[in-house]
């Protein structure tokens, strides 16, 4: 691999690390907001699927546009959405702007997952794919690391606003990082060939150290739709229904968890303080688990991998109990972390594997859209569980119903593409 390649990873790195800190910085801030403002459990459900919402029609709507305009204009318009929105949120004093402003940031998030996924699996070995788009996407649990770390800080001394501004800020501050570094996909323009491509392929071909081009090949026709009718194709539409069915259950216990597990760990009697940092093992458990599931998934396949994770997972959270109390409550959170992000994160490359270059955004933007239905779901049937005064166990064996269910999907998935 080349330096643009590693670049191209490490820029979609960083956007999934800023991706992941914009997510969590609510289920951070959450106690704080609580409190502060008297609300319900059920009401902060609500806006936490706010988001989610906002993620599903970036995935499903906004993200497919970047098999027209191009990745990296879609991971800048991402940038921009989130970055501004976020920090906006700071200015919240009712619960109808906390919506609005959690809606309009889920619009980024969810385009830029989709489109930094895709621009990975285009500038990596096919060998090697499945990591480092595993890689990128455990950018995300690092972000939510980070950030849980900053609002353990912050959060106590200065309050639950500044934490939003901050995390505006950050995402802003990469902006600059995406205009001048982050290279465009070469397939991109090959098959839909904007204004200036030739040039613009031969300035990518020389970093890449490969021959250069003295004419555009012939444009390719239009023989798929940039829709959804395109993955409901007679090659595409059972593998698709699969990977959707997956996505749906494993978003829902995913975002359940990383949502509730501060709000569960205080009602369970710790600081504000020790419940943030109970999200932060979480998501670095996540980290380690993508990772070690991007390598066992290029010696042992993706769907044997994704689906021993998932069911693993979900035996772990049904047994959850057992560890209530102990010391090494904290090490079974990051455990949960490792099984359920792994295991999910690895879904994502299924769908960038999946589907071909002409439609590959769209196909990656409608899967992880289709699983935040589940993902606006969890939190929300949360919500009402906790407020229902359902313990922390009683709710982990609940989502551990729909985890062993993604994970004996996932090893059912019949695409050709997946091993």
């Amino acid at each position: 691999m080349t330096g643009l390649q590693y670049a191209t990873i490490v820029i979609c790195f960083v956007m999934n690390m800023l991706d992941g800190m914009d997510v969590m910085v609510i289920s951070y801030t959450a106690p704080a907001i609580a409190k502060a403002w008297d609300t319900s459990p059920q009401a902060l459900g609500i806006v936490f699927s706010s988001g989610l919402v906002g993620m599903t029609f970036g995935a499903i709507l906004l993200a497919p546009y970047a098999d027209k305009i191009g990745r990296k204009s879609m991971i800048l318009l991402s940038a921009i959405l989130m970055g501004s929105t976020i920090f906006l949120t700071s200015f919240a004093t009712s619960i109808s702007y906390l919506l609005l402003c959690r809606f309009i940031s889920g619009l980024g998030i969810g385009s830029m997952l989709a489109s930094t996924a895709s621009l990975t699996a285009e500038y990596t070995p096919n060998k090697t794919k499945d990591f480092w788009v595993s890689f990128v996407i455990s950018g995300y649990p690092v972000g939510a690391v980070l950030s849980g770390l900053v609002a353990a800080k912050i959060i106590p001394q200065y309050g639950w606003t500044i934490m939003f501004q901050v995390a505006g800020y950050a995402t802003l501050v990469a902006i600059p990082l995406i205009y001048f570094f982050l290279a465009e996909s070469l397939s991109f323009y090959l098959k839909a060939q904007p204004k200036f491509a030739l040039g613009k392929i031969n300035q990518i071909l020389l970093q890449m150290g490969v021959d250069t081009l003295v004419v555009l090949p012939d444009k390719p026709s239009e023989q798929h739709s940039k829709s959804i009718k395109s993955l409901m194709t007679k090659t595409y539409k059972i593998p698709t229904i699969q990977l959707w069915v997956a996505l749906f259950l494993a978003f829902a216990t995913l975002y359940f968890l990383t949502s509730w597990i501060p709000k569960l760990a205080t009602n369970a009697g710790l600081s504000i303080e020790l419940a943030i940092y109970s999200g932060t093992v979480f998501n670095v458990g996540a980290f380690i688990g993508i990772i070690t599931q991007g390598y066992f998934s290029s010696k042992f396949g993706l769907k044997n991998t994704i689906g021993v994770f998932l069911i693993l997972t979900a035996i772990l959270m049904a047994v959850f109990q057992l560890f209530i109390g102990s010391d090494i409550l904290l090490f079974i959170l990051g455990l949960l972390g490792f099984g359920i992000q792994g295991g999910f994160v690895g879904l994502y490359a299924v769908a960038a594997r999946m589907y071909p270059t002409e439609f590959r955004t769209t196909g990656v933007g409608w899967s992880i859209g289709i699983g935040r239905l589940g993902g606006i779901i969890g939190p929300a049937l949360g919500g009402i569980l906790i407020g229902m005064g359902l313990s922390m166990s009683a709710n982990f064996l609940i989502y551990a119903i729909p985890t062993v269910f993604a994970g004996i999907m996932t090893l059912y998935l019949s695409s050709k593409e997946i091993s």
